[in-house]
C-alpha cells in the first residue's frame, strides 16, 4: 500500500465495547504496551456487557470462572459457577486495578469504521447516544470487542396468535425489574442455557415453570464450588493456586471434549444416564433429555448442583417436549392438541448473532464486508488491516480465548514499533478453499453463517476452536510468518 507520511492519530488503539473482553483487552494493553494511548468506546452507560445487561432471575455463568475469569486476575470467590452480579464486580475491580476506567467514553455508539491506506489509520464515525452528537476518531489499530449478539434484541420468532395472551411475554434478554412472578404459571419457551438458568430459580417462588422444548439438550450437572480450587488457595499463594486451578480445569474440560466426539454414543449414555439417575428411574428420560445430535455439537448446558434436575423432581418444575401450534388467551396450544396454561410466557428462544458489532467497516470507502474474507487466526481479516476481532470459544470458556487474542495484539503491535512498520494486512494464498466459519451446529449461529468470514483449509486460515493449538498459534508463532504482510 502506498502511504504518506506517518499521521498522528487520536489513539494508537480504539477498543469498541466495555464487556469482558473489552475491559480484559484493556487490561492487557495497559500492562504490555505502556505508554502507547487508547480508548474503550461503550454504546451503553455502563461497563460489564452480558453481565450488566441480562438481568433475569438466576443470571450465571455457565462456564466455571477459573477459565471465564482473566488470565491475569485470580478468581477468588468460593464458588466456580458464579452469578451475574458477582461476575460484573469482578469486571468493575479489574478496570480499577489497571486504571482502564478512566479510558473509557460511555453513549459512544461506533457506526462505521473506514481504514485509509494512504494515512495508514482507521477513521471510526460515532454517535453520543445520550446528545445525538456525530463524531470521528482516529487510530492506528481497531479491536472489535463488542461480543457477537445484538444487545437491543432478541431473537424471537413470531408465534402465531401471540397478540391473543393475556399476560406478558417476556424474552430474558429484556427482563422487567417489577416482573411479579410469585404463584404464577409460567411457560418458558426454549431448552438453552438461558431456560436452563431460569427454571429452577423461577421454581423458587411461581406456582408451576413448564420448560417448553421442541427438541432436548444435554444438561450436565456440576458442583457450583470448586473444591479443589478452594483447598489450594488455603495452601497457595493466590496467583499460584489461580494458575493451578486453571489448568486443571482446562485440561480436563478439553479431555471431556476430546472423549465426547471420539467416542460420542458413550459420552451420550453417560450424560443421559446420570440424567435418569437425578430425575428417578421412572422419569421419561429418553423423551425428554436424549437429543437427536451428538454431545458438543451444540453446547451442553451445565446445571449448578444438578438444580433444574431437583426442581423436576420436586414438581415445582416439568418438562414439555412438543412444538407450539398457536398462543391462545389462556397459554399455549401444541400441535398434540395438547393445552399449557400460563400466566407468563419466557421466550428464551436465543440471540440475534451479529458479527463485529453491526459497525459498517470499509477499506478506502470500498465496504469490507466480513462474508468475503478468510478469518486469519480466527481473529483477522483477509484484505482488511489493522482489525483484530475477539471472538472466544463455541467450546470453552470465552475469555481463554480473548486473552490469547488481546496478548497477541500486544505482541503484534510492539513488533510493529520495533520493526517501523504500521500496516498489518491478512494476505490468503491463491486457491485456498473456503469453508464456513464454524462446525458448530448452535440454531443462532447456523442463521447467520453465510454472514460470517470464511475458514481457509490450512493453517493460520483455520478456526480451530482449540486451546492448546491457540495457545502455540497466537502465543508463540512469530508474528510475521509470510501469511500477515507487515508494511
Amino acid at each position: 500500500m502506498d502511504t504518506q507520511p506517518a499521521h498522528a492519530p487520536d489513539f494508537d488503539l480504539i477498543i469498541i465495547g466495555a464487556g469482558l473482553s473489552g475491559i480484559g483487552t484493556a487490561c492487557h494493553f495497559t500492562d504490555k504496551c505502556p505508554g502507547k494511548s487508547y480508548t474503550v468506546l461503550e454504546a451503553r452507560d455502563c461497563i460489564g456487557g452480558t453481565w450488566d445487561l441480562f438481568r433475569y432471575p438466576g443470571i450465571r455463568s455457565d462456564s466455571d470462572m477459573h477459565t471465564l475469569g482473566y488470565v491475569f486476575k485470580p478468581w477468588t470467590d468460593p464458588k466456580a459457577i458464579a452469578d451475574g452480579p458477582s461476575i460484573l464486580r469482578y469486571i468493575h475491580e479489574a478496570a480499577d486495578e489497571y486504571n482502564v476506567s478512566p479510558h473509557i467514553r460511555y453513549h459512544h455508539k461506533v457506526v462505521s469504521a473506514n481504514w485509509d491506506s494512504k494515512r495508514a489509520l482507521w477513521t471510526l464515525t460515532v454517535l453520543r447516544t445520550d446528545t445525538d452528537e456525530t463524531l470521528t476518531l482516529t487510530a492506528r489499530f481497531v479491536t472489535s470487542a463488542a461480543g457477537y449478539y445484538r444487545y437491543d434484541q432478541g431473537h424471537a420468532p413470531n408465534f402465531k396468535g401471540a397478540k391473543s395472551f393475556k399476560g406478558p411475554i417476556i424474552h430474558p434478554q429484556h427482563w422487567p425489574e417489577d416482573l411479579d412472578y410469585k404463584d404464577k404459571r409460567i411457560v418458558v419457551i426454549g431448552s438453552g442455557a438461558t431456560a436452563v438458568t431460569l427454571i429452577p430459580e423461577l421454581a423458587k417462588d411461581a406456582k408451576h415453570v413448564v420448560m417448553l422444548q421442541r427438541s432436548p439438550t444435554y444438561i450436565a450437572a456440576r458442583p457450583d464450588q470448586d473444591k479443589i480450587a478452594n483447598g489450594l488457595r488455603k495452601i497457595l499463594p493466590e496467583k499460584l493456586a489461580y494458575k493451578l486451578s486453571r489448568w486443571k480445569n482446562l485440561t480436563l474440560g478439553r479431555y471431556f471434549y476430546n472423549q465426547a466426539r471420539n467416542k460420542p454414543e458413550k459420552a451420550k449414555q453417560q450424560i443421559i444416564k446420570l440424567a435418569q439417575k437425578a430425575l428417578g428411574k421412572d422419569y421419561d428420560v429418553d423423551t425428554h433429555f436424549t437429543p437427536t445430535y451428538n454431545p458438543w455439537d451444540q453446547r451442553l448446558c451445565l446445571a449448578p448442583n444438578g438444580d433444574i434436575f431437583k426442581a423436576i423432581k420436586a414438581g415445582t418444575a416439568s418438562v414439555v417436549t412438543d412444538t407450539i401450534d398457536r398462543f391462545t388467551k389462556d397459554g399455549i396450544a401444541l400441535t398434540s392438541g395438547k393445552q399449557l396454561e400460563a400466566d407468563i410466557i419466557v421466550t428464551a428462544t436465543g440471540l440475534e448473532v451479529v458479527f463485529l458489532g453491526q459497525v459498517d467497516f470499509s477499506v478506502d470507502g470500498k465496504p469490507a464486508k466480513p462474508s468475503e474474507t478468510f478469518g486469519y487466526k480466527g481473529m483477522m481479516f483477509s484484505g482488511i488491516p489493522n482489525l483484530i476481532s475477539v471472538f472466544g470459544y463455541t467450546n470453552a470458556s470465552w475469555t481463554l480465548r480473548a486473552d490469547l487474542v488481546s496478548d497477541y495484539m500486544c505482541r503484534l503491535i510492539n513488533h510493529m514499533e520495533a520493526t517501523q512498520t504500521r500496516i498489518a494486512l491478512p494476505s490468503p494464498p491463491e486457491g485456498m478453499i473456503a469453508g464456513p466459519w464454524t462446525d458448530f451446529q448452535a440454531g443462532y449461529l447456523l442463521r447467520v453463517l453465510d454472514d460470517l468470514p470464511k475458514q481457509g483449509d490450512r493453517d493460520p486460515w483455520q478456526n480451530a476452536q482449540d486451546y492448546a493449538f491457540d495457545r502455540k498459534a497466537l502465543g508463540e508463532a512469530p508474528i510475521d510468518d509470510g501469511h500477515l504482510v507487515l508494511s
